[in-house]
Order: structure tokens, then C-alpha cells, then sequence
């Protein structure tokens, strides 16, 4: 049997799957996620190169430096022109079917909702919202990108950021509640696109109790394999095509 094969039959069986996703289910849009050769923090902009990635991210860099935070968010985190991939799409239809639950994302890209998904918990937020820091009045998602200001305010004064979490903040509570109780109500859980290496959002895989582990990584990852455990390794976009197809399941 082959490993799209075996998917589909743990699917089947499944009632209420959560899929646990990270940047490498964008890459396939052509978002780069951070860490591999290719990634974010490994692209070099003679603008950015005396900084490190983490702190280009990062609150203090936001409060401290935000003349560099902001163009490095115009220049690296626009998504708005950005279409959902197949990975996406599969998702959607997993919901519609009603055996997906929830997607819990470490992606600000926003894609997973674009391609229908309405249950989708952000721990770390989105790019496509933003606010002021000082009277919380929200914005468009074009705000700060097609703002003629190097450093975007309110009507207020105040400086509008993305309602994303930086380096040094602490999660969202309630997209964070949401995650964790849907994982631990989960009979299935299919992690896809991430190294699980970003923590505190990693550990949110720990809750997990149900029956079935599926890990969908194109590289390898180094993970404690239970005996029921699916490991596949390959691009997550490309497989969930094969598995719809298999399925009947139009994309």
C-alpha cells in the first residue's frame, strides 16, 4: 500500500482530524518559509544584512528600530496578491466533508481562509489585520503596505502595526485556547510543513491523544515515531492533489 494510499484509509476512518500547518504549506504558493536554503533567513538584501532575521521579527525591533521593521514587513510580507495552493484547497474540502475540525497555523499569510476554511486558529497571527498600538482602531490589510509614511499611524497619533506575534510577545490566548482543545479532541492530526522547531507553537502537538499521527514534511524531521505514526516526505501540495484525486475530490 502506498503512503497516499494509507492516508486516504486513516482518513476514512477518521471523524475529527486537525491539521497542524507551518510555512512549508505556503512554499508551494510561493511564499519561502524561513529556515530552509531558500528561506527568509537565508535571502541576502544588502538593506537587511547587518541584522538578524529573528530580530528583523522581533518586538524590540518594532519599538526600537521601526523605521527597518516596517520596510522589512512592505518588502517581505506582503501576501496579499498571494493564491492558496492545492494543500489549501484540500483543507477547505476536508471541512466541507465535515471531517476536518480545525487548521491550526503558524502562517500569517491568511491562504488557508482564502481557499474557503472557515475554523482556521492563527497562533500567530495575520498579516492581512492591523491595528493602532495605541487606541486599537483596526485597519485594512493594505494599510501599511500603500501608506506614503515610513512608519504608518492612526488619526490618533499612534503607530499601526500587523496583527501578527513577534519575537519577544506572547501568543494570542484565545487562538491558542482554541488550538489546544481542538488538538486534544482530535481523533486524527495531521501535521504538514513544519519542522517543529518553533516553539511554544511545537508543543501544541503534545496535546494530542487521539489515534492517528500523520507527519507530511518535504525534508526529513527528527520526531519520536509512536506505532501509529504516518511519516511522508514530500511537498504537502503536491500530495494532498494525489490524494483528492484518489478520493474523487474536484481541487
Amino acid at each position: 500500500m502506498s503512503d497516499v494510499e494509507r492516508l486516504k484509509e486513516l482518513i476514512d476512518a477518521s471523524d475529527s482530524i486537525v491539521f497542524f500547518g507551518g510555512a512549508g504549506v505556503s512554499t508551494e504558493s510561493g511564499i519561502p518559509d524561513f529556515r530552509s536554503k531558500d528561506g527568509l533567513y537565508n535571502q541576502h538584501d544588502v538593506r537587511f544584512d547587518m541584522y538578524q532575521p529573528e530580530y528583523l521579527l522581533s518586538h524590540s525591533c518594532l519599538v526600537y528600530e521601526p523605521k527597518v521593521y516596517y520596510e522589512f514587513h512592505r518588502q517581505k510580507m506582503d501576501t496579499r496578491n498571494i493564491e492558496p495552493n492545492n494543500a489549501h484547497k484540500y483543507l477547505a474540502k476536508l471541512e466541507e466533508m465535515g471531517k476536518l475540525k480545525a487548521i491550526v497555523t503558524q502562517n500569517i499569510d491568511g491562504l488557508h481562509q482564502k481557499a474557503g476554511s472557515k475554523v482556521v486558529y492563527e497562533i500567530h497571527g495575520s498579516a492581512l489585520r492591523n491595528y493602532c498600538m495605541s487606541c486599537g482602531k483596526e485597519f485594512p490589510s493594505d494599510y501599511i503596505f500603500e501608506s506614503e509614511e515610513p512608519i504608518p499611524r492612526c488619526s490618533c497619533g499612534g503607530v499601526v502595526r500587523p496583527d501578527i506575534t513577534l519575537y519577544e510577545e506572547g501568543l494570542p490566548e484565545d487562538q491558542v485556547s482554541g488550538a489546544i482543545d481542538s488538538i486534544a479532541r482530535a481523533d486524527m492530526l495531521i501535521i504538514g510543513g513544519t519542522s517543529l522547531t518553533v516553539y511554544p507553537a511545537a508543543s501544541f502537538v503534545n496535546y494530542f491523544r487521539g489515534k492517528n499521527l500523520v507527519i507530511i514534511n518535504r525534508d526529513k524531521i527528527d520526531v519520536r515515531q509512536a506505532e501509529n505514526t504516518l511519516v511522508i516526505n514530500r511537498k504537502i501540495g503536491e500530495l494532498f492533489a494525489e490524494l483528492a484525486q484518489l478520493q474523487g475530490i474536484e481541487l
